[in-house]
């Protein structure tokens, strides 16, 4: 039934008289190129400075009276990182006013220091209910061109009340990897004594991994799964006729306050997956312990952009190829099309809620494949802020997920976190955490290294086109034998204790617009078939 439902869905996506802009789906701004309200010495004429055909929005947030916008450093030119345009009016091409200011702007400057208030690169932002954004700033100027890491990545927390900084957040060098890129994150209040007292949930892309900040006790750990990393089968994505490679490990990320799920993708798989806040707040696993990661579902193509829906906790997500907004309710698999435009809804970048109207998601899309391939049309939109009210359902009867089971540990497959040596120095965490699994002096280990097979070009600098200089493309999805299963499969289902055969147990295509997966056909198998 679930397969027949996703096939009318697919069917009535790709009709050719649904290409007219959703009902209720509307353009709260649109850009062709973003323009700033500069200052009267900014050096607007200096491409490294401001060139409008390198900006584009990857984040936003939404308050009672301003939309927030994160444009990060992905090539030069970008002159804020940060900036706002009023919410009272829909528009289009409305000029954009540097947030806090443009003082915090480094953009052609020489004279700051890591250590000022300044902003590199911010890819996504959020507020939270003490009326406060915070700024993650990724710290990585023209991170696709010569990815210079210009300072550490850092969290800037203004009061919106009088655009002041209020917080800033360092994070310990423990936690950071050789290239990290910092890219998106969610607040959890849902046990907060104050303003102060929140956990955070960090994407790391490039070096993927989850950061985990306490902000009540100033500690920071760092937690890491295959889940997290980009499937080669997926490094190509396309949009209509344009098709792009980019190996982006774990980029979207998003936080159900009800039942504590945090779930998250890579922008290069088809899957979404989750794991619970209580296992994210148990601290840095010890060596040979494996994340307790759960395999949601599949999608009909790769994503970014992913939320949830106040209503009903449904997962809210956009298949790139589909240039649609989704949802999934995990209580009754119910799947739903929101939205779909072939033109207005091209790479959803973010999605967000608002406190200010319950039950309304706004979300960015951008041509982002267009600036990436170079050849972006300056005459057409090219950045979207969109506003689309949810279907309520079942509006206040909030359900409970069960918490996740007992992990299955392979430590051939874990992605070690910490190294345990003989002249390790005590950190934060160890005064923090008491498990007996964690008595033992611990440092940070060196980013993880895989073996060169002579395929790698490590003269690039760029760690997204690493990957992709010159070696063969990898084999078809098709061509796999339908025994030969991914290791992430295995993060559903469970164990029979009077079985001698373990079965794991895979879903129905959850999400997916096409056919199972591709080679992913059969609903259960061995795992001695692997």
């Amino acid at each position: 039934m679930i397969r027949i439902l996703v096939g009318v869905i697919c069917a009535v996506l790709w009709s050719p008289v649904s290409q007219a802009l959703t009902p209720g789906l509307q353009v709260a701004k649109q850009w062709k190129l973003l323009r700033y309200n500069f200052e009267p010495q900014a050096p607007v004429s200096d491409p490294n400075f401001y060139n409008p055909q390198n900006v584009l929005i990857t984040g936003l947030a939404v308050t009672d009276d301003r939309i927030f916008v994160a444009t990060p450093k992905l090539f030069s030119g970008v002159p804020s990182t940060v900036s706002w345009v009023s919410k009272a009016q829909f528009g289009d091409s409305p000029t954009l006013n540097a947030f806090p200011d443009w003082t915090f702007s480094n953009t052609g400057r020489s004279d700051f220091n890591c250590s000022d208030l300044i902003l590199t690169s911010v890819y996504r932002l959020r507020v939270d209910s003490c009326n406060r954004i915070w700024l993650l700033d990724a710290g990585i100027s023209r991170s696709l061109e010569d990815y210079e890491i210009t300072c550490p990545p850092k969290i800037l927390v203004v009061d919106l009340a009088t655009d002041r900084v209020v917080r800033r957040i360092d994070f310990p060098p423990e936690v950071l990897r050789g290239e990290s890129l910092f890219t998106n994150m969610v607040i959890d209040e849902t046990t907060a004594k104050g303003c102060d007292d929140v956990f955070v949930y960090i994407t790391d892309t490039v070096e993927p991994g989850i950061i985990v900040y306490d902000s009540g006790k100033d500690v920071t750990w760092r937690v890491s799964h295959p889940a997290m990393y980009p499937d080669p089968d997926f490094a190509q994505s396309e949009i209509h006729e344009h098709r792009f490679v980019l190996m982006d490990g774990v980029v979207g990320l998003t936080f159900d306050e009800r039942t504590g799920v945090v779930y998250f993708q890579p922008l290069a798989t088809d899957r979404v997956f989750s794991v619970h806040k209580n296992v994210l707040r148990a601290g840095p696993l010890p060596d040979g312990k494996m994340l307790d990661v759960k395999l949601v579902g599949k999608k009909s193509s790769q994503g970014i952009g992913l939320a949830v829906s106040p209503f009903d906790s449904s997962l809210i997500f956009s298949p790139l190829s589909e240039t649609a907004i989704a949802s999934w309710n995990p209580t009754t698999n119910q799947q739903s099309v929101l939205a779909f435009d072939r033109d207005q809804l091209q790479f959803v970048a973010d999605i967000t809620t608002t406190k200010s109207e319950p039950g309304v998601i706004y979300a960015i899309a951008s041509k982002f494949h267009r600036f990436f391939l170079k050849n972006l049309n300056p005459n057409e939109f090219n950045n979207r802020i969109v506003r689309l009210e949810l279907p309520a359902g079942n509006s206040l009867l909030g359900h409970r997920v069960a918490l996740p089971a007992p992990p299955t540990h392979n430590s051939l497959l874990n992605y070690g976190v910490f190294n345990t040596h003989g002249q390790a120095s005590t950190n934060a965490l160890q005064t923090y955490f008491t498990s007996p699994a964690l008595t033992t002096p611990f440092t940070t280990k060196s980013p993880f290294k895989f073996e060169t097979g002579g395929i790698v070009n490590y003269s690039a600098r760029n760690p997204f086109t690493a990957l992709n200089q010159g070696e063969a493309f990898p084999p078809s999805k098709a061509t796999r034998d339908n025994f030969q299963r991914s290791y992430l499969d295995t993060l559903v289902g469970t164990t029979s204790p009077a079985a001698t055969t373990r079965v794991v147990s895979v879903p129905p295509t959850a999400f997916s617009g096409r056919h199972s997966g591709y080679y992913y056909q059969r609903t259960t198998r061995s795992v001695d078939q692997q």
